[in-house]
């Protein structure tokens, strides 16, 4: 390992006189020996909210002979200007800058690859579409290639309430200040600038009910053939961004490798809830062969490695399992088969008598009330419950009695005939691993409004009455089912509040006898091993910080029966703690509230409330914001505060209310 240097801020200046803040870590004999770059382009504050990992991830890239580069998007932690909205053309753009500018300083030997999760993920696959000579190698982390269709907004075309969430949590950061002893005395002119300038995102994002060209910028699946580098993607079955590791192995013509873990929304080294990974050596085995052109054998390892899931209690917060490996996406391990659905009685692996009749389900608002979030972040108060609490209101179809252990690997889907009685509707199918006990867990699931049943651009309403034949593929999976147990399939017609219900209850009609669920099976092969570098992560040193407050967790399900409200109450607030190399201490409070009352869709409502506060010696800076959703049957409303302290003083405060009428959402 070799020793390095650590630059605090450094400005890296774009062509309209817009400064953007970076921190670097360098190999102390990079002057002389020039290196490779590895940049992460994120607006999620170098300085302060993610020093501590950032230190473990480009500190460790430094020290095996890499520059690592933290730049912090223009309008975001330390960087001049404002932050408007997610992968714009000015953050692209800024990009390529960035990039040629690490490419052209003296201790870079002009190869750059870049890494990042979410955001960083995102924008690394963007920027590798442009086709720059510098940028060399990717590893995406958790993101997506379809910004509609597989992203924290929508999902099969239904209005996810993690866009709710994730607006939330972008207001909340946007209305943070740079650091005064990085920008100097104009920190407060910079801090009013964002206070003021960087809007409301929730309303730009529901402006765009469909799959249109505000989703399609930034979307790679638009041109795969774009992606000119060699690309690792990785994601954990926890994750909402699974889908893309396999659809990027799938469709890219470069080099490209695939790990997917059982972890959540977070880089993999980290863990939970399944194993953590080495994957920093794995990512510098990956930057050695690409950047480095060391010929480690990267070329020449299966294409896919992945944990495939064993069974386990829906209350566990383990997960059991093994690293399976496929030399190539798609796999010929793996074959579909079909089977019909019948009734619960019956089961659909039963191959006798059939169900002819439709089967109804109106489901009530409280199935989804135990689904967990789209977008795990493994926190074990954020995963799927037992899935008993939600079948109530659902139709259920069971397997018999599995007579041999049953593996499947791949994106499952259920074809399905079926009516509505309403012009706008959705369902939401699950499939579950049920033990003996009778306990049930949540394989996999999928969404779709029925309205974009033939496409996400030009949806159409439903006749009602009539009978229509859809598809609702469901997320990739890799799981074992045990011997004895049996397969769940759930059908409703809500999953609150995971997805924004339909605009008014709608009664589904199911024909089980003329459905399919089509299962991706896999027969093992002699490439199931395992591999040295995924089994245990290093040990890495650590920022010097104080903890002042734990974090502290909640996800409450609360039914008043005096006044039959129900609501999901989760607090989800991150250890208040002291940078000691900085003297800076930070505090991170979100609560988010998702309710109802008698059923009542109109009745439907989310709330998030944030505080961010800073403080060293006698600086104190605090903002709180505050958004609410509700909707009637024909619009979406958005109620939202934001107001900003320094000190005592509240030095900003603005409110916003809109209506967005809904478009078959």
């Amino acid at each position: 390992m070799k020793e390095i240097s650590v630059f605090e801020n450094v400005w890296i200046p774009m062509s309209d006189g817009t400064n953007l803040a970076a921190k670097i870590w360098l190999p102390k004999d990079a002057e002389k020996n020039p290196v490779p770059g590895i940049l992460e382009y994120i607006p999620y504050r170098k300085r302060d909210l993610k020093a501590t990992r950032d230190h473990r991830l480009h500190g460790y890239f430094a020290r095996c002979g890499y520059a690592g580069i933290r730049v912090d998007l223009r309008g975001s932690g330390d960087s001049e200007g404002v932050l408007c909205d997610e992968y714009l053309q000015q953050e692209l753009d800024d990009g390529v800058e960035v990039i040629k500018w690490i490419a052209s300083q003296g201790w870079c030997d002009g190869k750059v690859g870049m890494i990042g999760i979410s955001w960083g993920g995102f924008n690394g696959l963007q920027l590798a579409s442009f086709g720059l000579p510098e940028l060399r190698a990717v590893i995406t982390v958790a993101s997506s290639d379809d910004r509609y269709s597989d992203d924290v907004h929508y999902m099969g075309g239904c209005l996810l309430s993690d866009n709710l969430s994730w607006a939330s949590v972008m207001f909340a950061s946007n209305s943070c200040p740079p650091d005064p002893e990085i920008v100097g005395s104009k920190w407060k002119e910079m801090w009013l600038e964002r206070l003021s300038g960087s809007g409301l995102w929730l309303s730009k994002w529901l402006k765009h009910q469909r799959r249109d060209n505000y989703w399609k910028h930034g979307s790679v699946c638009e041109n795969y053939d774009a992606v000119k580098c060699p690309v690792m993607a990785v994601s954990g079955w926890a994750d909402g961004y699974t889908n893309t590791v396999f659809r990027l192995l799938e469709n890219l013509k470069v080099p490209r490798k695939g790990i997917v873990g059982a972890f959540g929304h977070k880089y993999p080294h980290l863990g939970g809830p399944g194993p953590a990974i080495d994957f920093l050596r794995v990512a510098v085995r990956w930057w050695d062969q690409w950047l480095k052109g060391i010929d480690n054998g990267v070329k020449d390892e299966p294409m896919l490695t992945l944990w495939m899931q064993d069974s386990v209690s829906p209350l566990s917060s383990r997960r059991p399992g093994r690293w399976i490996a496929e030399k190539s996406w798609p796999s010929p391990l793996v074959r579909e088969e079909v089977f019909p659905l019948y009734t619960v009685k019956t089961g659909f692996m039963d191959k006798g008598s059939k169900q002819s009749d439709g089967l109804s389900v109106q489901s009530p608002l409280s199935v989804g009330l135990f689904a967990g979030k789209w977008c795990s972040y493994s926190e074990s108060t954020d995963l799927p419950s037992d899935q008993r609490e939600e079948d109530g209101g659902a139709l259920v179809f069971d397997s018999l009695p599995l007579q041999e252990d049953y593996e499947i690997l791949g994106r499952p889907s259920l074809k399905l005939k079926l009516k509505s009685n309403k012009p706008v509707a959705m369902v939401a199918v699950r499939i579950s691993d049920v033990a003996p006990d009778d306990r049930s867990t949540r394989v996999t699931y999928g969404l779709l409004n029925l309205t974009h049943r033939e496409c996400h651009e030009y949806p159409t309403e439903l006749e009602p009455g009539r009978v229509y034949e859809v598809t609702v593929p469901l997320n990739y999976i890799a799981q074992r089912f045990p011997a004895g147990h049996r397969m769940r399939v759930s059908v409703s017609s809500s999953y609150w509040p995971l997805v924004w219900p339909s605009p008014e209850p709608a009664m589904l009609t199911i024909y089980p006898s003329e459905s399919r669920l089509i299962l991706p099976k896999r027969v093992a092969g002699e490439r199931d091993t395992t591999s040295r570098i995924l089994e245990k992560p290093e040990a890495l040193g650590e920022l010097d910080t104080e903890l002042l407050v734990p974090a502290h967790r909640e996800w409450k399900v609360e039914h008043n029966l005096a006044t039959n409200e129900v609501a999901l109450n989760v607090v989800n607030n991150d250890p208040r703690y002291r940078l000691n190399h900085i003297n800076l201490e930070l505090r991170k409070d979100v609560t988010e509230r998702y309710s109802y009352s008698n059923n009542d869709y109109e009745t439907v409502k989310g709330k998030v409330e944030s505080i961010r506060e800073f403080r060293r010696d006698g600086w104190i800076v605090k903002t709180s914001t505050r958004t609410v959703l509700t909707s009637t049957r024909t619009h979406f409303l958005i109620s939202a505060t934001l107001d900003a302290y320094e000190g005592d003083v509240r030095v900003f405060s603005e409110s916003y209310n809109e209506t967005i009428p809904r478009d078959m959402m």
